[in-house]
């Protein structure tokens, strides 16, 4: 099940605040940009962050699971709890480093 619009624009509102928020589709889902840093992967209506240190204690509770198949284990976030998600997209976008501008041809 591919994730839906209304999805995808309520992980955007639960984080707002927190920097400057777009979203890209990709693969037929949704990757979360906060100041232009990939920092959430959405799949099938769940909200991935990646493994990081920086967040580990926050999220020491938290489910896991694969948002795509080859993919690294990720966390699940509680998209419901707004607070919770703000602290750690913070913490995860002051890690993140800015895409590599693609070369042109």
């Amino acid at each position: 099940m591919a994730t839906s619009i209304d999805y995808i624009e309520y992980v955007c509102e639960q984080i707002r605040g927190v920097g400057e928020i777009r979203y890209k589709k990709m693969f037929g889902e949704y990757m979360v940009y906060v100041n232009d840093k990939p920092v959430i992967i959405v799949c099938d209506n769940n909200t991935f962050v990646k493994k990081l240190d920086c967040i580990e204690e926050m999220m020491k509770d938290a489910e896991t699971g694969c948002p795509y198949k080859g993919a690294k284990e990720h966390y699940i976030l509680d998209i419901d709890n707004s607070e919770f998600c703000k602290a750690i997209v913070t913490e995860v976008e002051k890690v993140t480093p800015l895409p590599k501008p693609r070369k042109k041809k």
